[in-house]
């Protein structure tokens, strides 16, 4: 009993902020709805979920939803002064940004499950890059939404207590840090078309098409991509996304943006508005004016029914066919695009080669 007790007390925890302090929040926007968020966009068709259909995703999963071989990683290169501009992709959807001289974490998930039960749900397919610590000088921690593969509670608390760092995140999402403990003075929320000055940076909430939700109730905190510009360069954070007429519009209102992260796996015909498959997200790459596309959310946690390598070979064929440049870094690597300013230099500058095993 006592087993069972701390068991649901520590899922509890890692759930966050009570539904009544959410509500409160969300009253304050015009994109909610009775406490609740939503798409400005009308969910795409999908597929009608039969028996039959499940089974096959299944057993299309079974195994290849799995790397081959070890996934190999690189030492993460810090240098002692933040660079121009300079990425290295955590894993999933966490990356390490250097934008004029400062220091941005994105969506870092330390843990070894993306769920809040322990020992249960999507496991990771490889360690952490580096122990977190080598990450205790970052300025900002930046956060889109709320999920457990781009939230992890051990992870902030830690940077929480490791480092000064300033959290930044969609409105609502601030309460849960804060019922963790989190003060509130290191916490900043917006919602869509909020800005924010932090650390010489400028960072806007933008839309995006997704849901968010750590319990029960969906969609009580809002999701967002950012833009976080800094004197001379700008990076376009998507976090999660479907496939939306908002790519557009953001890059005619805020675009061009030297770097595009955007989301490339965990597509299924079961939710076609809510993951971006990777066709689509290179075509949102190019609606906002992106030189540079680091792929994300793919190869750390496997959320899909797609082949564990499946998000980056199809999006290697899209960035070609799209004229695209992709960036493909091992985890943990950094690449570095300080004086890219052509789509020439890009190319030179990105790493391409193909360095994961294929599926079991």
């Amino acid at each position: 009993m006592i087993g069972l007790a701390g068991l649901g007390l520590h899922v509890r925890r890692n759930m966050g902020a009570r539904s009544g302090e959410l509500r409160r929040l969300a009253a304050t926007s015009p994109n909610a709805v009775d406490g609740v968020f939503a798409n400005t966009e009308p969910g795409l068709p999908r597929a009608k979920a039969s028996l039959r259909m499940l089974v096959n995703l299944v057993r299309s999963r079974a195994g290849r939803n799995l790397p081959g071989d070890r996934v190999p990683l690189a030492e993460p290169r810090v240098p002692t002064v933040p660079g121009g501009l300079a990425v290295t992709w955590l894993g999933h959807a966490g990356a390490l940004l250097e934008v004029d001289g400062r220091r941005v974490l994105v969506d870092p998930v330390w843990s070894e499950y993306a769920t809040p039960v322990p020992f249960v749900g999507p496991r990771r397919l490889h360690p952490p890059v580096a122990p977190l610590t080598v990450f205790s000088d970052t300025d900002l921690v930046l956060l889109s939404h709320d999920h457990y593969d781009h939230l992890d509670r051990p992870t902030v608390l830690r940077l929480a207590r490791d480092t000064s760092a300033v959290f930044v995140c969609p409105l609502g999402v601030g309460a849960h840090l804060r019922s963790w403990g989190i003060a509130g003075h290191r916490v900043v929320e917006r919602d869509w078309d909020g800005v924010v000055h932090v650390a010489g940076l400028t960072l806007t909430c933008l839309e995006t098409r997704h849901f968010s939700g750590r319990g029960l109730r969906r969609n009580t905190t809002q999701w967002a991509a950012w833009k976080v510009a800094g004197p001379d360069h700008t990076v376009y954070v998507g976090g999660d996304t479907g496939p939306s007429r908002v790519h557009a519009r953001t890059g005619a209102e805020h675009g061009p943006f030297d770097l595009t992260l955007l989301p490339v796996g965990a597509y299924a015909e079961l939710w076609p508005d809510i993951h971006a498959d990777p066709e689509q997200a290179v075509a949102a790459h190019g609606a906002l004016g992106g030189r540079v596309m680091l792929p994300i959310h793919w190869g750390t946690f496997n959320l899909g029914f797609h082949p564990w390598d499946e998000p980056v070979e199809r999006a290697r064929k899209a960035a070609a066919d799209q004229d695209a440049v992709l960036a493909l870094p091992r985890p943990g690597q950094r690449v570095d695009l300080t004086g890219v300013r052509t789509i020439d230099d890009a190319r030179a500058a990105v790493p391409t080669e193909p360095w994961w095993p294929g599926p079991r």
